[in-house]
């Protein structure tokens, strides 16, 4: 075999994983956080469709090896980078959202993520707070979670882990 078609796979399974990239912080990560069976179908198809696209004709064992090989090595050079250089991190990566700050809501934030009121109170709950008014700081971290601090020195911080749906947020 010559390293013609190899090079060929290489290139392709770059193109696939910087399209992928940009698709998911364009269409939202966090909502990779809590993946529901719409969610998991359509990575399965996005999979799917990209395979193809990735390996071209080769539907070797090699080939397919190869495109697995560049997808770990341009994933690992990528989580490498931005460690290193804080422009690459703040394009790729979401930063956490303040929800509410000193007991007051942050609608603007609440509607962009599309928290419903009922997710934020179970969550508030889950920390042990019953009212806005109780909560120092809540935030949706970067890896789906809602963070809750309370005004009070003696509950526990714990994390909620946000269940994605799709009801608006009610004032």
């Amino acid at each position: 075999m010559t390293l013609f078609p190899y090079l060929d796979i290489i290139g392709r399974s770059a193109a696939v994983y910087f399209f992928m990239t940009i698709a998911l912080r364009i269409f939202g990560k966090k909502e990779l956080s809590q993946l529901n069976t719409a969610d998991i179908i359509l990575i399965l198809l996005i999979s799917n469709s990209v395979q193809n696209a990735m390996v071209g004709p080769d539907t070797s064992l090699w080939g397919g090896l190869v495109a697995a090989l560049v997808l770990f090595v341009i994933n690992f050079i990528i989580k490498k980078l931005t460690h290193k250089y804080q422009i690459l991190n703040n394009l790729l990566l979401d930063k956490p959202e303040i929800l509410i700050h000193d007991g007051k809501l942050d609608f603007k934030s609440l509607s962009k993520l599309d928290i419903s009121n009922d997710e934020l109170k179970e969550a508030m709950r889950e920390h042990g707070l019953e009212h806005f008014n109780d909560v120092k700081l809540c935030m949706l971290e970067i890896d789906g979670t809602i963070s809750v601090i309370s005004k009070s020195k003696d509950l526990k911080q714990t994390h909620y882990k946000r269940k994605h749906n799709h009801k608006n947020f009610r004032k």
